[in-house]
């Protein structure tokens, strides 16, 4: 039966005809299948390794068993041939074109050669007219687990020989399946090292000691992040369980011995929370957990510690803040049942004890928005000044940002809500046109005596201006939020513009 002209001659397909889609599936194929060998040849990690005994013994048993004077375990990638080991010839490589071995892998089996110079495919080949005189060739696939051929095993010679025979094949097939066990040895070690030293880059940077007690002789090993967690000397100082419980904090090592007694005693899992006085960074809190490991011999403790120094110190400042909260919460209670008993004596109705009550409240009310604000602990002068500002909006104010504490700043409070309740039910705040400014200093921290001055300044109120005639609650309320909460001196004018207040205290806060 005739061929195809193309299949015979190699002439060009007409463009746009089936032949040309043919040839591209059978382009996409082999660049596929190409791809898919490099990246097997990848995972091999072999390009450009050292020499290795175990693949020298082969190539030179090889030689050897076939009378060649040349052998060779070559693997190829995508622009050379490069020789894993080679016995008898003096090259590192060669370009991919070059070698003999592009064939084996192209046509995936063996290739026997018994003349090069009378093979159209490579009498003009270096090797066969250059100085290697390459005469006979006889490769076999070097093949991975996947089926991808990533080289050859081979064998020259400088003189023609005949072919070989089915069973020399077969014998070198063998060969290249005991390379390739090899390799594939290798590669499994390779990937173990790389997956051994991942974890170990993880483990050190998630901030974890692995440790692992032989109880025979109370030696220990560790691995990951040992010298953060318990010191850079690690491996001398903690070579041993007793050179643990020196590094451990003495008033805890009763507390761990127990725990690891117990664990030894009975084989159950081991759990403790510990300090330990780590050389660099001072004390630190160390969890630790660990199980049983049991051999033939002996039986091993497997364990890791984790930093658990700030969990421990949020946990400490969650239970300060609950007990300055609780403390807060009853000084609260009892200066809320003192306004109740107190404004009860002055009210002259239900109606208007309710509003001085509210009032008084929601002055309260400020103060603790402003700490809720901050830390619980301290308060801003200027955040609860704009809190009076919002309540009275026509009280103007200026003056630094102090950080006031909490009786302080309830004091003040306390003190800006009378004053401001007063000018609008009998001050300046009661016209339209009356205002109030706050302004307060305090001296330079370099003085002995420093002093805290505020002044309250009331303008345009309404009709004339003098004292009252009894001292109220309110009036009563100020005094003791100067003088007793705060330790300061208060005095009061009646100026016909309006009230002025002037208040001096102990400067004993900071700027904010």
């Amino acid at each position: 039966m005739a061929q195809r002209p193309r299949e015979q001659s190699g002439a060009e397909a007409p463009a746009g005809g089936e032949g040309r889609q043919l040839a591209d599936g059978r382009d996409r194929d082999a660049s596929a299948g190409e791809r898919r060998r490099l990246r097997t040849l990848r995972e091999y990690r072999i390009m450009d390794s050292g020499p290795e005994a175990a693949f020298d013994r082969v190539t030179k048993l090889v030689a050897d068993l076939f009378d060649a004077p040349i052998a060779l375990v070559s693997f190829v990638d995508d622009c050379r041939q490069w020789f894993k080991s080679a016995h008898g010839l003096d090259l590192a490589e060669i370009p991919r074109d070059v070698g003999f071995c592009r064939h084996v892998i192209a046509d995936d089996r063996p290739l026997v050669v018994p003349d090069a110079t009378r093979d159209p495919r490579f009498r003009d080949n270096p090797l066969v007219t250059g100085d290697a005189c390459i005469r006979f060739y006889a490769g076999v696939p070097l093949r991975a687990y996947n089926g991808a051929v990533l080289g050859a095993l081979s064998i020259m010679d400088r003189k023609t020989r005949p072919p070989l025979g089915a069973r020399e094949l077969e014998r070198l097939e063998d060969f290249a399946a005991i390379i390739m066990a090899e390799a594939e040895l290798r590669r499994t070690a390779v990937e173990r090292d790389e997956a051994r030293y991942i974890l170990e880059r993880a483990l050190d940077f998630s901030s974890i000691a692995i440790w692992q007690l032989h109880v025979n002789d109370d030696a220990m090993h560790w691995r990951g992040a040992v010298a953060e967690l318990w010191g850079a000397d690690y491996e001398a100082a903690l070579a041993s369980l007793g050179g643990v419980f020196e590094r451990i904090h003495p008033d805890d090592r009763p507390l761990v011995r127990a725990a690891l007694d117990e664990a030894i005693d009975n084989g159950t899992p081991y759990a403790s929370e510990f300090r330990v006085v780590h050389p660099e960074r001072g004390v630190r809190w160390l969890a630790g957990r660990a199980d049983w490991d049991v051999r033939r011999d002996e039986a091993i403790l497997t364990g890791i510690n984790v930093d658990i120094t700030e969990q421990k110190s949020r946990q400490e400042n969650a239970n300060l803040l609950m007990r300055e909260l609780h403390h807060r919460m009853r000084n609260l209670f009892a200066t809320v049942g003192a306004i109740i008993s107190l404004t009860r004596h002055s009210a002259r109705d239900v109606d208007d004890y309710v509003e001085r009550i509210s009032s008084r409240l929601d002055a309260l009310n400020r103060a603790q928005n402003v700490l809720l604000g901050a830390n619980f602990m301290t308060g801003s002068m200027h955040a609860l000044m704009r809190e009076v500002e919002a309540a009275f909006p026509r009280v103007r104010w200026s003056g630094p940002d102090l950080l006031l504490p909490e009786n302080a700043l309830v004091a003040m409070a306390l003190l800006f809500n009378e004053l401001a309740t007063n000018a609008a039910k009998h001050g300046a705040l009661s016209a339209e046109e009356g205002e109030v400014e706050v302004h307060w200093s305090h001296d330079p921290d370099e003085s002995d005596d420093r002093q805290f001055r505020l002044t309250w300044k009331e303008s345009g109120a309404p009709g004339h201006v003098s004292a009252p005639e009894r001292t109220s609650f309110g009036t009563l309320l100020i005094e003791r939020s100067v003088r007793n909460n705060l330790g300061g001196t208060i005095e009061r004018r009646w100026e016909p513009t309006g009230l002025v207040v002037e208040i001096a205290l102990p400067a004993r806060w900071r700027e904010a």
